[in-house]
């Protein structure tokens, strides 16, 4: 009786612990442009945005498995018909290069998608905007 009671909490634990880790929910992006995103500016390449399992956002650098928080603003209604995969969605904005003589365009991360959920409105742009939507091949 004591061997499976001891069981059955270190089997409790290792699923405590185990839970607190991975993501909920995530998925990877090919972006092909520089972009910011959470107050970082990130260079073209691959991304996953990951759902923790506390309901926040991060975004990770799949070459350098960097990873860092994705704040969001609001939860944003299902899609309808609900989305079957992940996606990114841009504004795109026109700014002056730092010398004022080269025109040059800004991509901004606003909004995260996973397949059949809510999405998550991770910026707003004011003003003349374009939006740009990449999406994913599919979950991971």
């Amino acid at each position: 009786m004591k061997r499976h009671a001891t069981a059955t909490l270190a089997a409790l634990a290792i699923l405590l612990v185990a839970g607190v880790t991975p993501a909920a929910g995530q998925t990877a992006i090919k972006v092909p442009f520089p972009f910011q995103a959470g107050g970082k500016k990130l260079p073209a390449g691959d991304y996953a945005a990951v759902k923790t399992t506390d309901g926040q956002l991060s975004l990770r650098q799949e070459a350098t498995g960097k990873e860092f928080p994705l704040p969001f603003t609001e939860r944003l209604a299902q899609a309808k018909p609900a989305l079957t995969e992940p996606q990114f969605v841009f504004d795109e904005v026109g700014d002056f290069a730092p010398s004022y003589t080269e025109y040059i365009t800004v991509y901004i991360l606003s909004e995260v998608w996973f397949p059949r959920e809510d999405g998550f409105r991770t910026h707003t742009t004011k003003g003349g905007h374009k939006t740009r939507i990449i999406k994913a091949a599919g979950a991971r």
